[in-house]
């Protein structure tokens, strides 16, 4: 998911708009690989940033089966198409296997994220930690310590502002019903009028 956004947000830098993202709650890990797409980044100061790195956890039933006499069978084609595995009996050839594949995808997080911000000390920041807005502006992982509404507020004070509203035409069912329900309204505020009673 976060892969897919990042490369949308990318769309619309390549398509020459400026990109600016505001953080206001969260964006760690995969959300700051979306986040490092941007021209510039505004974080709140209590915002969290950063966790530049990779988890992977499962647990593992093995035991709990075989104490219940429970055999699970796992059949594969290529030797790593299963490395850990939540019920067999896992080896340290596939835990090293599975190590090496966190690492390779920290390695392209890094280089995705070193890409679109060279100025970033990857070492000291790409750690997995995270940290707070004003902490992440200390260590150029964001560039400007605002919240999303002054952010907005300060853009109409210098920029043309266009509201979009999107209309969703109705059914034909929906219209009806619509109409129906109006009529059947008329027609009992009518008979209000004169003291009748309605028959329901």
């Amino acid at each position: 998911g976060y892969g897919l956004a990042s490369s949308q947000l990318d769309r619309i830098k390549a398509a020459g708009l400026p990109l600016t993202i505001s953080v206001d709650k969260v964006a760690a890990s995969g959300g700051y690989m979306m986040a490092c797409v941007a021209d510039k980044i505004v974080s709140a100061p209590f915002a969290i940033v950063g966790s530049i790195g990779v988890i992977a956890q499962i647990p593992n039933f093995n035991k709990l089966l075989k104490k219940h006499d429970i055999e699970y069978e796992q059949l594969t084609a290529g030797e790593y198409k299963r490395t850990l595995t939540m019920f067999g009996e896992n080896t340290d050839k596939a835990r090293d296997k599975f190590k090496q594949e966190l690492e390779e995808t920290h390695v392209l997080f890094k280089d995705f994220i070193r890409e679109r911000r060279p100025s970033l000390e990857l070492e000291k920041v790409a750690t997995g930690e995270h940290w707070f807005g004003t902490q992440a502006k200390e260590l150029g992982l964001v560039d400007e310590i605002s919240t999303s509404d002054d952010l907005v507020v300060a853009a109409c004070k210098e920029k043309t502002v266009l509201a979009v509203h999107y209309v969703q035409k109705k059914k034909l069912a929906d219209k009806l019903a619509g109409v129906a329900s109006k009529v059947a309204d008329s027609v009992v505020l009518k008979l209000a009028e004169r003291g009748q009673k309605p028959i329901v």
